[in-house]
């Protein structure tokens, strides 16, 4: 059964930094693409930025690109999200997913998602 444990969110300021972290198990992480997704307040998923299974490839939405980076360690069957400069657009929850969401098609979160709100 797969399992994905998002942390890391908060109350932040625009302008400031969040670290994401998602914590996978059931399945094997390693040789899977990694993606985080989000969803704000009356709006559907959006797909924020993806990773391949090397970290060879990555994707970045436009609305995050040069403010966001992900990662993964695989060894620690753990994904990231650094995210920088941080908007109130940003505000949203974020899930991570087990595909490529820049050119696969979204599904409904697996985990309970961390909620990042960026206000002063």
């Amino acid at each position: 059964e797969v399992q994905l444990v998002e942390s890391g969110g908060g109350l932040v300021q625009p302008g400031g930094s969040l670290r994401l972290s998602c914590a996978a198990s059931g399945f094997v992480f390693s040789t899977r693409s990694m993606s985080w997704v989000r969803q704000a307040p009356g709006k559907g998923l959006e797909c924020v930025s993806s990773i391949t299974w090397r970290g060879t490839l990555r994707y970045y939405a436009d609305s995050v690109k040069g403010r966001f980076t992900i990662s993964r360690d695989n060894a620690k069957n753990t994904l990231y999200l650094q995210m920088n400069s941080l908007k109130t657009d940003d505000t949203a929850v974020y899930y991570c997913a087990v595909y490529y969401c820049a050119t696969e098609p979204s599904t409904p979160p697996e985990g309970k998602g961390t909620q990042v709100t960026v206000s002063s």
